[in-house]
């Protein structure tokens, strides 16, 4: 590809020693030639950083750092801050993308005269199976269709991943640094600030589904910031777009609903699974009614309202189900 800008790809890296290189031999391995892979060590314990350190040093397009633990937000503004590109991408370390993820996105970009691209993911399950989230729909399509799609989870997801943006959005966009679930409060913005969007249908980033994520432990009190971070981004959507209000009150129930199957089998914090319950009640009437809510949603409130023992035991099966693992009587 002639005239390559420099695109600059970010790899927040903590304690992944067992998953890096796989990720590192994939953007190594990428058609498009000018780019730059940033990797940040967050304060690694593990060998991960060493890893970085070998392929630094036979590699002259990766730019290393290492600073003190902060967090996936704090990585991510670090590397934005040295980043040298037109263009960012983000990869998680423990995931991996196709040789020509990208050339993809660029390709799309350009081609769709768009202000960001996003192309579909894979799931991989510890299993082996691998589910393909794909895009299918108008290659390009505007800031308030991405939210409303991103809204009801209709193949446009929050991930900051498996997406390429101008550098530029991040002066005035960062990721809330000691939160978790940072994409949900940072890529609404990006849609925002985008006059169009370029949207890929084939599937060029990897997205590795492990039980031991951050997102994926044991629950805490932490993990409540689902929904402080998806209540902020529903009330500013609406205040841009207020005939999203409908789509808002989805994502609320969805903030909610995950919170509940993080929640799954843990004894403690009754009043908050209580309140939560009640949260989800309150919406049934506006979402049985919504025609574009999931199916998967209606159910799924549904059962919670008949009795939310029988929903616990219906998610871990279903979660079973969709990691290919295998179900006992």
């Amino acid at each position: 590809m002639k005239n390559e800008p420099l695109i600059s790809i970010v790899v927040p890296v903590y304690n992944v020693e067992k998953y890096l290189q796989r990720c590192l031999d994939s953007l190594l391995a990428q058609t498009f030639n000018n780019i730059e892979i940033i990797l940040v060590d967050d304060g690694s314990t593990d060998h991960s950083l060493t890893i970085c350190q070998r392929n630094a040093e036979t590699d002259t397009r990766i730019r290393f750092f290492s600073k003190e633990n902060g967090g996936l937000s704090d990585a991510r503004n670090f590397g934005i801050s040295v980043a040298r590109g037109k263009w960012v991408s983000f990869v998680d370390s423990d995931d991996y993308v196709d040789a020509d993820y990208i050339e993809y996105l660029y390709t799309v970009l350009i081609k769709n005269n768009a202000t960001m691209a996003i192309c579909s993911h894979r799931t991989v399950y510890r299993s082996g199976k691998i589910r393909v989230n794909s895009h299918k729909g108008s290659p390009s399509i505007d800031s308030h269709t991405a939210i409303e799609r991103m809204l009801y989870d209709d193949q446009i997801d929050t991930s900051a991943w498996a997406k390429l943006y101008p550098i530029q959005f991040f002066k005035n966009i960062s990721f809330p640094k000691g939160r978790l679930f940072e994409d949900i409060a940072t890529t609404y913005k990006t849609f925002l600030a985008a006059n169009r969007i370029a949207v890929g249908s084939d599937a060029k980033y990897n997205y590795l589904f492990r039980d031991d994520s951050i997102v994926n432990k044991t629950f805490s009190l932490k993990k409540l910031d689902l929904i402080f971070m998806t209540r902020l981004m529903t009330e500013e959507v609406e205040k841009v777009y207020p005939d999203l209000h409908r789509p808002c009150k989805r994502r609320m129930l969805y903030a909610y609903i995950s919170t509940l199957n993080q929640m799954n089998g843990v004894t403690d914090h009754q009043n908050i699974r209580s309140q939560i319950i009640a949260n989800v009640k309150k919406l049934r009437k506006p979402i049985l009614s919504d025609r574009k809510a999931p199916a998967r949603d209606k159910a799924a409130i549904v059962l919670i309202c008949v009795s939310y023992p029988l929903y616990a035991k219906v998610w871990r099966w279903y979660l079973k189900l969709k990691k290919g693992e295998e179900i006992s009587a």
